[in-house]
């Protein structure tokens, strides 16, 4: 039933508009709220990021001290013109190092200038090595012992200061112009494979160490019988093989068995242990009853059987080339790497 008090529709009608005021008044302080927001603020957060580190290039292969001071077999003749002759100490040493002041035996003359730098080398002889198929020699083994900087140049003699000293430097030693090497970049580090196939690649083999070393382990500098006739180039890289079986430190192992055998056993007196004890001879046919007949032996074993795969003992980067070699470094080794272990290119 409608309520038909006018009082009471009075008082319904001041609710409502208040209601009303009150809804207006926080719509309004919403919109002057959201006006007065920074745009920073009315923006929604960013989504957060991730940065990943950047790559870093591998460090070159070899230093300077092996750039330098590596040595190298040199096919072409040694020529003998610039050549240490004197040394500010020379009365009271034989050997000269990093600082000393040395005198050589060209100047204006010979078109020598202040700054020129010069590699100090020494020839050690003509080299050869029975690991090698190449006929008529690889060259002149010749160590690097340092550099020279000129700085003071006279009519015919000019003075020197050894900037770098690999060995001790003396009278007599020959100069060459200072060569620009750069250390191949070095590359991810990856697991040998303990076992590979030829690839069909330049082969050849290691001939000798610096320091005339012959088990070698990473960052040793070898020899290779390898160079620009071979397409070699510096930077190459070249997988180190040995075929299975090579390379044993003891001679004539191969054929040593056990013991030797017994026509009467092992076994003692008192306990009767057995013929058949842990220095038993192997014999040949698994069924023969007696000692008397030859043992099977290593060596019958491994001429009898199939192809094996070559084993992987490390790898090597070429730092520098001549005529019919190659100076290297070792990088990374499976096992000890001996002269003689066998290289192909990668």
């Amino acid at each position: 039933m409608r309520n038909s008090n006018p009082a009471l529709r009075s008082l319904w009608a001041s609710i409502l508009l208040f209601a009303c005021g009150l809804f207006a008044a926080a719509s309004a302080q919403q919109t002057v709220n959201t006006s007065l927001s920074t745009p920073e603020q009315q923006q929604q957060p960013a989504r957060p990021t991730v940065t990943l580190p950047e790559a870093q290039s591998a460090p070159p292969v070899a230093g300077e001290k092996e750039l330098y001071c590596a040595g190298y077999i040199q096919y072409e003749p040694t020529v003998v013109d610039m050549e240490v002759v004197g040394a500010e100490k020379e009365e009271s040493a034989r050997g000269f190092t990093t600082g000393d002041l040395l005198f050589i035996n060209a100047g204006a003359q010979q078109g020598v200038r202040v700054g020129q730098s010069f590699t100090v080398v020494r020839p050690r002889g003509p080299f050869d090595s029975k690991f090698t198929w190449k006929k008529g020699g690889l060259g002149v083994f010749t160590q690097e012992l340092g550099q020279l900087r000129v700085t003071e140049v006279r009519d015919r003699v000019s003075v020197v200061e050894v900037t770098r000293a690999c060995d001790q430097i003396m009278l007599g030693d020959l100069l060459r112009p200072a060569p620009q090497r750069v250390a191949p970049a070095g590359r991810a580090e990856t697991p040998l494979a303990h076992f590979s196939d030829p690839n069909g690649k330049q082969q050849g083999r290691i001939v000798l160490a610096r320091d005339s070393q012959e088990m070698l382990t990473r960052n040793q500098i070898v020899y290779i019988d390898l160079g620009r006739e071979d397409r070699v180039k510096a930077g190459d890289y070249l997988t180190v093989y040995r075929p299975v079986g090579r390379g044993n430190l003891l001679p004539g192992v191969d054929n040593e068995e056990i013991a030797r055998g017994s026509s009467r056993g092992f076994e003692s007196e008192t306990f009767k242990g057995g013929r058949y004890g842990n220095q038993a001879k192997r014999p040949e046919d698994p069924n023969d009853p007696g000692f008397f007949n030859p043992p099977l032996t290593t060596r019958e074993i491994k001429s009898r059987r199939p192809p094996v795969p070559r084993k992987v003992v490390g790898q090597i980067v070429v730092l520098a080339v001549q005529e019919r070699t190659a100076t290297a470094i070792i990088t990374q080794v499976a096992q000890e790497i001996h002269t003689g272990d066998y290289v192909e290119l990668q």
